[in-house]
């Protein structure tokens, strides 16, 4: 049975705290394991969450500042060290090669594991694989940071009923999907479409418009709200969102899931968060992320 989750492995913005871990997050889609913006201390959060390194198959990072880049090293060896089998592909600013390097060489260890080196360079398309789409967009922060979507492809629901009705049964089924026509019925008559599910992350930046267009239709958002409203102020200053402007971007996204985190030391009072996030009038499913939650993906429409 195919699994689409989101493990929160951390989600204190700057310096952890007594109760939150350094940013980490594992998105587990089907038999695929995306690490996002591993922080300080995310190895032991992997263990503590129940993903092993076996489970990881991309490390896709924001952007080099400590609090979403210092657990790399720690990591990476650990990929290693269990000498997983599969190759492991990285995603992350390419204007940071030199902190990526510095990272994935911080001591010695053996290297037995293939970690493939992707950078991204720009706007566009990363990879795509029969499950998915993954692409990043710029964001805006003091430092070069990308946002992350991954897209699944849309497809076609096959509708028993009429399938029935024409009298398409068995091994024919499969036939009529991969050629889109059997004994004169066309696939569309026999199935209704099936839009794929969408999902972004979007950490370090200030409203933009790429912080729109990652948001747009997805059915999970991962989005910093370092910020309350109340201080709009620094949050402009230093390249972050509020929970207010977060919760906005994703009503007007139309996004069924919003999980806000990155939280600032300063407060104290998670409901805050939410209380923001609905005055903005958001009124999907909001999760305001705590170190270990599992956030599924929500069902197909």
């Amino acid at each position: 049975m195919s699994v689409r989750e989101l493990v929160v492995l951390g989600t204190a913005s700057q310096v952890p705290t007594r109760h939150r871990n350094h940013n980490g997050y594992v998105l587990r889609w089907d038999g695929e394991g995306i690490l996002f913006d591993p922080g300080e201390g995310t190895q032991r959060q992997l263990l503590r969450a129940g993903v092993a390194a076996h489970d990881l198959t991309r490390l896709c990072v924001t952007h080099f500042h400590g609090d979403h880049s210092l657990g790399l090293a720690g990591v990476i060896q650990r990929i290693n060290l269990d000498r997983v089998p599969h190759p492991v592909t990285a995603h992350y600013p390419a204007s940071g090669q030199r902190f990526f390097d510095r990272l994935r060489y911080a001591t010695a260890y053996r290297e037995t594991a293939e970690l493939r080196e992707e950078p991204v360079t720009g706007d566009g398309t990363l990879a795509v694989t029969g499950a998915y789409t993954l692409s990043a967009l710029r964001l805006s922060h003091p430092v070069d940071s990308y946002g992350y979507r991954l897209t699944e492809p849309d497809g076609r629901r096959m509708l028993p009923g009429r399938l029935a009705a024409r009298g398409i049964t068995g091994a024919d089924i499969g036939r009529i999907q991969r050629e889109g026509e059997l004994r004169g019925v066309a696939l569309e008559e026999v199935s209704e479409p099936r839009p794929g599910q969408r999902f972004a992350f979007v950490m370090d930046t200030r409203l933009c418009e790429n912080v729109h267009a990652l948001a747009e239709g997805c059915d999970l958002l991962v989005i910093e709200s370092t910020f309350l409203d109340r201080d709009t102020a620094p949050a402009e200053e230093y390249g972050h969102l509020t929970a207010g402007q977060a919760a906005s971007v994703a009503a007007r996204a139309g996004v069924r899931h919003l999980v806000l985190t990155h939280f600032s030391q300063r407060y104290d009072d998670p409901a805050e968060f939410a209380r923001e996030a609905r005055a903005a009038g958001y009124t999907g499913g909001l999760t305001v992320a705590e170190d270990l939650a599992r956030v599924p993906v929500p069902r197909r429409r």
